[in-house]
This record gives C-alpha cells, structure tokens and sequence, in this order.
C-alpha cells in the first residue's frame, strides 16, 4: 500500500473565523430565546376595478404559532426533495443511450410545428396575441 502526501502553498485568501461570543450571542438574545412571540405579519391591498378599491380590504396572515412554522418547513422540504428527484432523474435519462436524441427530435418537430402555426403568418400572429391575452386575463381575473 502506497501512500503519498502533498504539500500545498497557503491559499491567497484567508477567512479569519469570528470568535464564539458574536456566534452564540445572536443566539441567546433571539426573542425566541427570551420567551417573546414575534408574530409576523403580511400586509396586502387588494385592487379592484370599483370605486371601493380606494378603501381596499387588508389581508393579515399570521404566522405565530409552531404548527404553521412546522407546515412552512415541511412545504420547503418537500420542495427541495422534488427539486433533488426531478433532478436525479433527469441524470438518470440522459444517461440512456437512445432517449436523449429522441427527446431533442421531439422538441424540434414541436417548435417547428409551433412556428409554423402560430408565427409564420400574420392571421397566426394575432390569433396567438388573442389566446395569450385571454389567458393573462384569466389569470389576473380581469
């Protein structure tokens, strides 16, 4: 068995760690630490297209009790687990020998059959315009 070390020159930038107190006071002055609730609040005006809109309606969501901060960190768990799969297999397909080409054949003939439709002439053009703005309007509910 063989072993062997290396020497390495004393990298250009060095980090000079904060001492123990400025990491562990933060800590200790939290309100969490000190028995105070911080309620977080959220503020929005609604707008709308009436004349009541200058009086608007306000939206309060509090997050002061656990169960919502224990909801909130699994919601962004499971976000990041589905982020890491969906990452994974992606890897895993493009590893495939056939499915990568026949994906990226697929993807051409559809923005070829997309262009063709939706873009090439003028009456395409604005019945696009047409369907987007419908959607947006939907979407916003106006």
């Amino acid at each position: 068995m063989a072993l062997s070390l290396g020497i390495l020159p004393p990298p250009l930038m060095t980090f000079v760690k904060r001492p123990l107190v400025s990491r562990v006071a933060p800590k200790l002055l939290s309100p969490k630490f000190l028995g105070e609730k911080r309620n977080s609040l959220v503020v929005a005006k609604a707008v709308g297209d009436s004349s009541e809109s200058s009086s608007g309606s306000l939206v309060k969501i509090s997050l002061s009790s656990s169960e919502d901060w224990i909801a909130l960190g699994g919601l962004g768990f499971a976000g990041i687990v589905a982020i890491w799969a969906a990452s994974n297999l992606i890897s895993a397909v493009e590893k495939l020998p056939l499915i990568p080409n026949v994906m990226e054949f697929i993807g051409i003939l559809y923005s070829s059959w997309f262009v063709y439709r939706y873009l090439l002439f003028k009456p395409d053009r604005e019945e696009l315009a047409t369907i987007i703005k419908n959607v947006l309007s939907s979407i916003t509910g106006q």
